[in-house]
């Protein structure tokens, strides 16, 4: 993990537990061991609900299991099934008592949520190998998630390391993920793998060992170099793995027992939980202007949460202007597509109606901290939370000290800004529209006896008009002979027949 505060319970630790055998000595256990945490984490998200729908298990599976059992092999089996993995993989996955440990505690003390981690992958594996292909990386890499976020991508350690890849910010930053009030990159699937990618390459070039990049890659290479330095020069992990922190000795055998989980979790009669949707059933695309989870959901006809689900980097539910992503299912994208500028013409007449008040901008100031300045007091100078000062700049536990400099991202609400400039009046204003929509209402009822009719005003759509009465563009455009969908203030159109 980049992490460098998580703290794992010592795999001999582990291995006792797991074993039953007798111990001599007393022992200091940690809290929880923090992998078996993430995994618990994972059971306990609500948004992953809308992720899977339902759990699996095939009645005519492979091994003729019943549904509850728990499958024991021994030690032979295990070692057998790693050599087979080991032969096509450039890792030294070897079997011992510490990898044993956390094959236990994957395959018996936490199989639901590794079956939940299995449907998860299904979402997520394809775009790890693409991007992984690419920059000639081992396809092995990427189990890593798997032991640094449990798959969940907007996992948040305690000192702060976030995402699929848990990033901390300034290496986050330093590989071009960036961080603001309203997007957070490293929880970002696609860029935050692609930075990973880019940091695993350039540990490798240190290292030149893969066993030693994934110790690197969750210590720091600077404690890696300290290892090989105190050991005498050594240059494998398990040659250095005696001089490094008890978290990192537990790295690499949960690596090697994540590997062998995610491919033979059939032999432990652990199977994926189905997911809604797999890699290959969503799509992304560009946002041109500023939108809320609100809107898209009311536009597209789809969950706040399932556009969360997709889209973890947005942490204030805004699509901000500038070229975004968004990720969903490709038929919502298609919809998307067929009516972006329709739906661009609601917001946009949303905020000339002063119903949308928020159109952010962000600011971003340099503070430097003054003696006797604490985080809580900047965040307060500045309108913003003291979890956002960390999570824009590395504070240690220590806190800040003077003369440090912190980034902070002012927040702009433009719309407010826009409304008061071109109304002057506000008050007024919201008068005079109640008045238009008092007399809005009577034109529609006027007219024919047998049809509900709406008067064209200013800016506004026939997507938006036929959004506000619960009926499709389609209807109004063949109820009243409209080839395009052009329309003209004043004009008067047929909405839908009266309920007689």
């Amino acid at each position: 993990m980049i992490s460098h505060t998580k703290y794992y319970v010592s795999a001999v630790i582990l291995s006792l537990c797991f074993t039953g055998k007798a111990q001599t000595a007393p022992v200091s256990i940690n809290a929880d061991n923090p992998i078996a945490a993430m995994l618990d984490s994972l059971s306990n998200q609500k948004m992953f609900e809308t992720a899977f729908a339902r759990p699996v298990f095939p009645k005519n599976n492979k091994y003729k299991f019943t549904q509850d059992s728990i499958p024991r092999y021994d030690d032979y089996t295990f070692q057998a099934r790693l050599a087979k993995l080991d032969a096509v993989s450039p890792f030294d996955l070897v079997y011992n008592e510490h990898v044993k440990g956390f094959i236990n505690l994957y395959c018996v003390r936490k199989r639901e949520s590794v079956s939940r981690m299995m449907g998860v992958a299904q979402l997520y594996y394809p775009m790890f190998e693409e991007v992984f292909d690419r920059y000639n990386i081992p396809l092995e890499l990427k189990h890593l998630a798997v032991i640094e976020s449990a798959l969940i991508p907007y996992a948040k350690s305690r000192a702060g390391a976030t995402g699929l890849w848990q990033f901390m910010y300034p290496t986050g930053k330093m590989f071009g993920l960036n961080v603001t009030s309203y997007v957070d990159e490293r929880c970002n699937p696609y860029k935050a793998t692609v930075a990973a990618a880019e940091y695993l390459k350039s540990l490798y070039d240190m290292f030149g060992d893969w066993q030693m990049v994934l110790a690197a890659y969750n210590a720091g290479p600077g404690t890696i170099t300290k290892a090989i330095r105190r050991s005498g020069g050594k240059k494998t992990y398990w040659e250095i793995r005696p001089y490094l922190p008890t978290e990192t000795q537990g790295y690499v055998p949960a690596f090697i027992a994540a590997n062998y989980v995610m491919n033979y979790g059939a032999e432990h009669n652990i199977y994926p939980a189905l997911p809604r949707k797999t890699y290959f059933e969503v799509d992304t695309v560009i946002v041109k202007e500023q939108m809320n989870f609100d809107q898209l959901s009311q536009a597209l006809d789809v969950t706040k949460e399932e556009i969360l689900y997709f889209n973890p980097q947005y942490r204030k539910n805004i699509i901000p202007a500038g070229g975004n992503s968004m990720c969903l299912p490709k038929n919502k994208i298609g919809i998307f597509l067929t009516n972006e500028q329709e739906i661009y013409n609601a917001i946009n007449a949303q905020k000339e109606e002063g119903q949308l008040v928020e159109n952010i901008e962000e600011i971003k100031r340099t503070h430097t901290v003054k003696s006797g300045e604490k985080l809580s007091t900047i965040a307060r100078l500045y309108g913003v939370t003291v979890t956002d000062l960390r999570s824009w700049n590395y504070v240690g536990k220590k806190g800040v000290k003077p003369g440090k400099k912190l980034t902070v991202y002012v927040r702009v609400k433009k719309a407010e800004q826009n409304k008061l400039e071109i109304k002057g009046e506000g008050e007024k204003n919201i008068a005079a529209n109640k008045e238009k929509d008092s007399k809005q209402l009577a034109e529609n009822n006027s007219g024919s006896a047998d049809y509900l009719y709406h008067k064209v005003r200013k800016g506004e759509t026939i997507y938006a008009i036929a959004k506000k009465y619960g009926v499709t563009s389609k209807t109004i455009k063949a109820l009243n002979g409209l080839d395009d969908d052009h329309l003209k203030m004043g004009q008067s159109l047929k909405i839908k027949e009266k309920i007689q």
